[in-house]
């Protein structure tokens, strides 16, 4: 089997070194070539042809999303960004996502990371997943402050039904071709579990909101879910309901590797929703909310999961489907419609 070839785009001469380390000390893997900088790093994309590439932000001449713009224009290439775990690195990190990055990691300590070896299995999770995804650029969003009323819905009986959505590796660009297709006046409340560190679930929210009819925020203890609201559960923080649908945010331990966890809130869902509680799994790696969405429809609630074909990674969907929980499996662009009908 040929191995995965992988570009190193990095500023930094030790980070580059740390990278190739690790990508080279896996068999599946081989290093075709280093950039130094934005610019080098698009030119080596069109003449090497790496499978996958790995992308700093901040560096000369081209920043990361500059690169990763110009590398969609010229030879669309699946791209993984090393970010900064700081709320600045979340918006750098969400512009290069828009501009057709497929997915992300978060340096453990800044820039340059003298401890990067220790998240170089996920690295190398990430680079394997991704290589051969076929990358898209989002249209860019547009400042809209989210007018939210969280005291409106009392639940049940009068309250509408939850939508859940579990979505991991490629939901941010997945959730734009979803959440903002659903209509302001629409009759289901929102919340949207992706799995992304803390920071980044604001400004994925941010983001959302500004593209979106609905309002869009991320979720705060307390809250009550409504019609034409979205929320999204924050990075490292479980989600769940408590009386009369009320949100609860928990420190409580990783499931599936996860926190925020789809099972979790899915799960929760079911126990306090029944009927109302809708499940939905998109785009992502590993089985998260295949439990969950079992529970939603035990429930007598519905399901649904996204498409290999429209699935950046088949995995959580998969999972789902093969359990046999999945109610009907759709397409990403028809998602938004299911749930408008449901």
């Amino acid at each position: 089997m040929s191995r995965i070839r992988v570009l190193i785009v990095d500023d930094s001469l030790f980070m580059r070194a740390a990278i190739k380390k690790i990508v080279e000390g896996d068999p599946r893997f081989e290093v075709v070539g280093v950039g130094k900088d934005g610019a080098e790093g698009a030119a080596l994309v069109a003449s090497l042809k790496p499978d996958v590439v790995t992308m700093d932000f901040n560096m000369p001449k081209m920043n990361g999303a500059e690169a990763v713009r110009e590398i969609m224009r010229t030879k669309p290439t699946p791209v993984v960004m090393l970010s900064a775990h700081t709320r600045e690195g979340a918006r750098e990190t969400f512009e290069a996502l828009s501009a057709g990055a497929v997915d992300f990691l978060t340096k453990p300590s800044g820039e340059v990371s003298a401890d990067f070896q220790a998240i170089g299995p996920r690295l190398l999770e990430k680079l394997h997943a991704c290589a051969g995804v076929t990358p898209h650029e989002v249209k860019p969003a547009r400042a809209r402050p989210p007018t939210v009323d969280p005291s409106l819905t009392t639940w049940p009986p009068t309250g509408p039904k939850v939508v859940v959505i579990g979505v991991s590796t490629g939901g941010p660009t997945a959730l734009t071709r979803v959440i903002p297709a659903l209509p302001a006046d629409i009759g289901i409340a929102v919340i949207i579990v992706q799995h992304m560190p803390a920071q980044f679930t604001t400004t994925l929210a941010e983001r959302l909101n500004g593209l979106s009819s609905i309002d869009v925020r991320e979720a705060q203890d307390g809250d009550k879910p409504r019609r034409g609201l979205a929320l999204v559960a924050p990075g490292d923080r479980h989600l769940e309901f408590g009386d009369k649908g009320i949100l609860k945010l928990t420190d409580g331990p990783e499931v599936n590797g996860c926190r925020p966890s789809a099972d979790v809130t899915m799960k929760s869902a079911a126990k306090i929703f029944g009927r109302r509680a809708i499940g939905v799994i998109m785009t992502g790696m590993g089985k998260d909310g295949a439990e969950g969405m079992a529970a939603v429809r035990a429930a007598g609630g519905k399901t649904f999961a996204q498409d290999r074909a429209s699935s950046a990674i088949w995995g959580m969907p998969r999972v789902a489907i093969e359990a046999g929980v999945v109610d009907e499996v759709l397409a990403l662009d028809d998602i938004a419609g299911k749930l408008e009908k449901s």
